[in-house]
């Protein structure tokens, strides 16, 4: 190739490609790789996001909160993507989701952070102010066992093997006094870590079949069970509690799913059949202030992907399920907090089979009519060799029962020392974080 035909050829690449001599009187045009289309040499400034003020939203005056646990552990350097760092496309090559502008990239949020793709239903709520994150976040305690890390967090009191209720279970012994057996709700056939302590709490199956007869509503081993736990003792009364807490809400779902086929509505497909029955009952009936649910999937050492692929693929029907229970909860929304956390995050690093392993911090989600959001909260520690824990995962700057305890003093109007005892072995009244809320 002579000096004419190289620099023609070097004309019609343009800057989409890289040349690549193929013999003596040759070149071929290389796509670009990632890192060239990404521009990993250049850093944006750190930004959190300018959310627009506005006025608290009336609702009917009953707070309300859901969480939404990640069990797996979530990847959520992809889920709230630092595009603004140049490390974060080093050390994830194969993994990172794109900078916003580009095939399957990042919906920008700040300047310096972006949403993966996959969460687009959720976008509008973050435009509207109602969505927000609190990055750099998690349990101070070290460990990377899921099964560990899943009972800390549920419980309260990371580091702490020997508490025997969960957090929700406490918080809802400080609620106020009520004529129904159906305060706290759960999706799913067992009682979760959260959610078991002395207090009632009702399941729903999930699924099209939560609403079906189980074997205790047939009348025989109903009064075989009522004869069994006729006693007034402690175990009796838990019986009757349970039990006519599971006949209101059964009572509560038919009246309300039958509202839904004479209105020729089809429940939605996936995550969102389950969160569209939650809101309705939450929305139907005040009196049911706290709900749970979990889902799983999360734990992506393998061919984890980026923009699209496996995490994008679970991503996806979880924005939906969120923004149908948000829909749902109607005017409700306005008096209920939705938080969405997992036991730990990941590796900052790839690893070498296109996933990443158990990490520390992690992103917790903020969904709400009174949440600030347009806004990433917390601090961020940035992704240099030096400020990662361990010299391989995000650090954690915010606690995470500070995210809770301020929902439960500021949205749920605990009081002071009974939040200390839903939170035991932890100063809340120095690590509040008031701004979360409106």
């Amino acid at each position: 190739m002579n000096r004419r035909d190289f620099i023609r050829f070097v004309g019609a690449a343009g800057g989409s490609g890289i040349l690549i001599p193929i013999g003596l009187s040759g070149c071929a045009v290389a796509p670009a790789t990632t890192s060239a289309r990404t521009n990993t040499s250049v850093n944006a400034p750190l930004a959190y996001g300018s959310p627009r003020p506005r006025a608290h939203a009336a609702g009917d005056g009953t707070p309300r909160m859901i969480v939404v646990f990640l069990r797996g552990a979530v990847d959520g350097l992809n889920v709230v993507v630092p595009h603004g760092d140049r490390e974060y496309y080093l050390a994830r090559p194969g993994i990172a989701v794109a900078r916003p502008g580009l095939p399957n990239g990042a919906i920008d949020l700040t300047g310096y952070f972006g949403l993966h793709p996959a969460l687009r239903s959720l976008h509008p709520y973050w435009e509207a102010g109602q969505l927000g994150f609190v990055h750099a976040s998690g349990s101070p305690d070290g460990s990377r066992s899921h099964f560990e890390a899943q009972d800390y967090m549920e419980s309260g009191t990371p580091g702490q093997h020997n508490t025997r209720d969960g957090w929700m279970n406490r918080l809802l012994g400080y609620l106020p006094v009520s004529d129904s057996p159906v305060q706290a709700l759960t999706l799913g056939e067992a009682l979760p870590r959260i959610l078991s302590g002395r207090q009632v709490v009702a399941n729903l199956p999930t699924g099209r079949d939560a609403a079906r007869p189980t074997l205790i509503d047939q009348p025989r081993v109903n009064q075989a069970f009522n004869k069994l736990y006729a006693s007034d003792d402690t175990l009796g009364k838990a019986y009757r509690d349970g039990l006519a807490a599971r006949k209101e809400l059964i009572s509560e779902m038919s009246s309300t799913e039958q509202q839904m086929a004479n209105n020729g509505a089809p429940l939605p497909n996936g995550l969102s059949i389950d969160t569209a029955r939650l809101g309705r009952l939450m929305r139907g009936d005040p009196r049911i202030r706290l709900g749970f649910l979990a889902a799983g999937g999360w734990d992506t050492h393998a061919n984890q992907g980026n923009g699209s692929g496996q995490l994008g693929n679970r991503l996806a029907p979880l924005a939906d399920g969120l923004a149908t229970l948000a829909r749902e909860l109607g005017p409700a929304f306005n008096d209920t907090v939705i938080v969405v956390l997992s036991e730990f995050g990941r590796t900052f690093r790839e690893n070498g089979n296109g996933g990443t392993d158990h990490g520390h911090g992690n992103v917790m989600w903020l969904l709400g009519g009174n949440v600030r959001g347009g806004r990433i909260h917390g601090r961020w520690p940035g992704l240099d060799k030096n400020a990662l824990n361990e010299g391989r995962d995000l650090a954690i700057t915010t606690d995470f029962r500070s995210v809770l305890a301020s929902i439960a003093e500021k949205h749920m109007r605990i009081p002071d020392a009974a939040l200390q005892k839903t939170f035991p072995q932890f100063p809340v009244s120095g690590h509040a974080l008031p701004e979360i809320l409106i």
